[in-house]
Formats: C-alpha cells, sequence, structure tokens
C-alpha cells in the first residue's frame, strides 16, 4: 500500500497519528510501540528531568532567599521609621557671678560685702614712737596729709578688716573728716581740734573716740600718746552696740582685675626695645617707653616726710620708704589675738607695697590758732597717677565733701584706679613736689 501525500507530509513533519510498527527480532511479527507524538528536532537534545534531590537544593535556596530577604526588609523598615534619640550632652554650668568691691576694685565673696561697715582711722607717723604702724596693709584707701609742722598722718580707711589690732591712733583734723566723709564710715580716733570736734558732732558722724571698751594702749613697745590701738573686732563690737549695721561707700572708678593684668603686661611689653623698618628698608632699633620705677614725694618740710616709691614690676607693687631710704614698715596681726603687743605678738613688719599712688597738689594755710592746718578738699588741683609703671598727669576733682574723688588725665578722659591698695598723698602746691 503506497503512502498517500497527505501521509507523507505528515512524515516530513515528525509526526505520526498512528502507532509506530516494529518488527520483533525473533519470529519477525510485527508489534506495536507507542512513541511520543513530537519527536526531537535533528540536532536538538532531548530535555532531563530534574531529580529529587535538585529539587530539594534549589527549593532550600530560594527559601534562604526569601527568609534573608524578609529579614532584610524587617531591619530596613526598622532603621526608615526609628525614631531619633537625643544625644546625651554635658549640661553647661552656668558661669559663676563675680564680685568686686567698691572700696578696693578686689574681687570679693559677695555683692553684700559692698555693703559692710567701713571704719575711718587716724594713724599717726610722727617720730615719736608712731612707727611701724599696725593694720595699714589691710587698708584699701589712704590719704596721707600733713597734721601740724610738717609732720603726716594718715586717715586709713577699713571695710571688713581682719588684723586684731590696728593704730596706733591719734587725734582728728577736719580736712581729714572732709576725705573721710563719702566713705560712711565710724570714724576712730583720740579727740582732735575743736573744729573737727565740732564737725563730728554737727554732721551725724558715727564717731569711735578713745574708749577702753573698744581700745587698749600697749605699754610694752609704744609710748603714749602712740600707743592707743583698737581691733577688727571691737570696731565690729561697736557698730553692733551703736545699731551700725551697713555703709554707702563712694568711691574712686576701679578697673576690674583682669583689666589691670592686662594693662600691667602692655606697659612691661612697651618698655621693651623694638625692631622697625624704616622708609629706606633698613633696620633700626626703636626704644621703648620705660616704666616708672623710682617716684619721690615731697611735702616742703621736715625731709623725714617725704617718700620714696619703687616700682616691682614683677607685682605690680609700688614699695614705700622715708626719704632716708628706711623702708617703711607695717604690722598685721592675725586673727585671733585679745588685746595684743603688736612688736610682740604679731610676727614680722612688712613694707607697705601700695598697688597705686597719687599725689594731689592741694591748696594749705596756718588756722587761726598759727599752729594746725587748714587744707583744700574740694575743687580740683593737679595730680599725679602711678600704676603699672605708668606715670598719669592730670586733675583730680570733687565738688563736695559727699562726692568721691575722681582722676582724669590731660584729655579729661578719667583714670580708673588698679585694684588694691591706693596711697593718696597731699601735697601743698606752695611748697611741695612730685619727681619721677
Amino acid at each position: 500500500m503506497q503512502p498517500s501525500e497527505q501521509d507523507l507530509e505528515k512524515i516530513n513533519l515528525g509526526i505520526s497519528e498512528t502507532p509506530e510498527m516494529s518488527i520483533d527480532g525473533k519470529d519477525g511479527k510485527k508489534k506495536k510501540r507507542h512513541t511520543s507524538s513530537k519527536k526531537t528536532k535533528k540536532g536538538e537534545k532531548p530535555k532531563k528531568k530534574w531529580s529529587t534531590k535538585k529539587k530539594v537544593i534549589v527549593w532550600s535556596i530560594v527559601i534562604i532567599v526569601l527568609i534573608g530577604a524578609g529579614v532584610g526588609g524587617f531591619f530596613l523598615y526598622q532603621y526608615l521609621t526609628r525614631k531619633e534619640e537625643p544625644v546625651a550632652t554635658e549640661e553647661k554650668q552656668p558661669e559663676k557671678p563675680h564680685y568686686y568691691s567698691i572700696l578696693s576694685g578686689e574681687e570679693i565673696a559677695s555683692e553684700s560685702l559692698n555693703s559692710s561697715p567701713t571704719f575711718c582711722v587716724q594713724i599717726p607717723n610722727g617720730l615719736d614712737g608712731a612707727r611701724p604702724q599696725v593694720g595699714l596693709a589691710q587698708a584699701p584707701v589712704v590719704f596721707e596729709s600733713i597734721a601740724e609742722a610738717g609732720i603726716t598722718r594718715f586717715a586709713a580707711i577699713f571695710q571688713n578688716p581682719t588684723s586684731s589690732a590696728i593704730g596706733p591712733i591719734r587725734s582728728l583734723r577736719p580736712y581729714y573728716l572732709e576725705w573721710d566723709t563719702p566713705y560712711d564710715c565710724t570714724v576712730v580716733h583720740a579727740g582732735g581740734s575743736y573744729e573737727a570736734l565740732e564737725a563730728l558732732k554737727s554732721g551725724g558722724y558715727r564717731d569711735l573716740t578713745e574708749d577702753n571698751t573698744y581700745e587698749w594702749r600697749d605699754y610694752s613697745a609704744y609710748v603714749a600718746p602712740n600707743n592707743l590701738f583698737t581691733s577688727a573686732n571691737l570696731l565690729k563690737k561697736f557698730n553692733d552696740d551703736h545699731g551700725y549695721t551697713t555703709s554707702n561707700v563712694k568711691s574712686f572708678t576701679r578697673m576690674r582685675p583682669v583689666e589691670a593684668d592686662t594693662d600691667r603686661k602692655e606697659a612691661i611689653e612697651a618698655s621693651k626695645e623694638k625692631t622697625e623698618t624704616n622708609e629706606a628698608g633698613d633696620e633700626i632699633k626703636v626704644p621703648g617707653t620705660p616704666l616708672v620705677k623710682n617716684i619721690s614725694v615731697n611735702f616742703g618740710y621736715t625731709a623725714s616726710f617725704n617718700t620714696i616709691y619703687t616700682y616691682n614690676e614683677e607685682t605690680g607693687d609700688y614699695l614705700r620708704s622715708y626719704a632716708d631710704g628706711v623702708p617703711h614698715y607695717t604690722f598685721t596681726c592675725p586673727e585671733g589675738l585679745e588685746n595684743p603687743a603688736p612688736q610682740q605678738q604679731c610676727g614680722e613688719a612688712k613694707q607697705v607695697a601700695p598697688k597705686a599712688v597719687a599725689a594731689i597738689f592741694v591748696q594749705q594755710s596756718l588756722d587761726r590758732d598759727g599752729y594746725h592746718i587748714v587744707s583744700q578738699t574740694t575743687g580740683e588741683g593737679k595730680a599725679y597717677i602711678f600704676q603699672n609703671g605708668r606715670a598719669y598727669e592730670g586733675t583730680w576733682s570733687r565738688q563736695s565733701y559727699s562726692e568721691p574723688l575722681k582722676f582724669t588725665d590731660k584729655d579729661g578722659k578719667e583714670i580708673a584706679i588698679v585694684p588694691g591698695q591706693l596711697w593718696i598723698a597731699t601735697i601743698p602746691t606752695s611748697t611741695g613736689s612730685v619727681n619721677y
């Protein structure tokens, strides 16, 4: 039987609709053998089936990848949706407030100390046994004026002293009282001129004259009348007993400690020689402004009361000596001593060393008794201010007893005083002089 054209076409396409016949090799009989309806094209390899083991491996990998993706997605979500926790920072402590004494310009523990009671003590400087004085180093302001016959005396202003002895204490003059007035102080003295005592009564001042309750006499080394002393504790007791609890202090304009330190360093630097280049391009040496290290203050009467100040650029102090070169010493008695004998119980005396010196020229004349001095304390006059190794020539002024002194330079600018003790010498215009 011949195949039809249709059958031949199907054979050519590799498709058979009838079972394939085969001849068995033994008996030669034809047998049916079922074959796939799809036949592999020529040159095409037959597809292999995956074993169960391969399937397990593949699915394991898929599962691991899915788990990894899930875990990664979870952490990514947590990261993207997290809330920023505030970073712990060290809390900045507020800056500790600083307080400065109106009287001295130095730093103090609290503002309330500025209203502590003040004391204005009359301290002698005669050659009749007043030296060395006691407690002078603790007075932020000291006025030095002629009392009589060319002999100077001090009005020392104290606030919150600690020395267990202060003195000796001598008599009062009106112009010392006038210098004292802006400090609202208890005036400590041993009597005084008629004019001074009348001014005390009429002016309503706090008045402590010689009184055994608050003062004592030391007969071990000092000789009367230069042996009357008081102490920080006794002065406080006097005020407490009389209800004097505060003072309204008016004083000079002061630099802050950091300003004064900067000014002192600048003065030292300015004193050094420098190398500069001139217009021709040559290097030249330019001298600095020398520090003023030696000052002579002359009252114009007895040479024994003229003074010399030597500047110490390391400390900023002015070491005070008398005109003959002998240092001016003072004792500072430690707390806790009761009515001590200063020269026996207060240790070694130290040289007076203020931080600033002022020399002001004032009009002076004799009082009507022909012995005591009348001195100008208001108005204005020539002034020299020495501090940090610098010298300022200018003017002092004040219009009333209740006002503090004001210092201005040649340009009329106010001169602020460095912190620490200020020593003020009031020099007769007619006879005094200042040299440096």
